[in-house]
């Protein structure tokens, strides 16, 4: 009997959702899809793979410091 309530709250639940189209790509025709000049390309691709190579590179030297600065801790009591 539980699991037969707990799937009839569960739909009832999903069924208060907010019906939004928003989530949903806008469509067009598929000629404009096709043309040539529909094809976007960065000019230099490099410029943003390197502020993004800087960027964990930066995220990565601050994961490798100490999460609790050495002294805070209180010093370990022996039973």
């Amino acid at each position: 009997m539980r699991p037969a309530l707990f799937l009839a709250v569960l739909l009832a639940l999903a069924a208060c959702g907010a019906g939004t189209d928003e989530a949903y790509p806008k469509l067009v025709p598929i000629s404009q899809l096709l043309a040539p000049e529909a094809v976007g390309t960065e000019a230099d691709p490099a410029a943003g793979v390197d502020a993004r190579a800087a960027a964990l590179r930066e995220r990565a030297e601050r994961l490798r410091d100490p999460v609790i600065p050495p002294g805070t801790m209180p010093a370990p009591t022996s039973p």
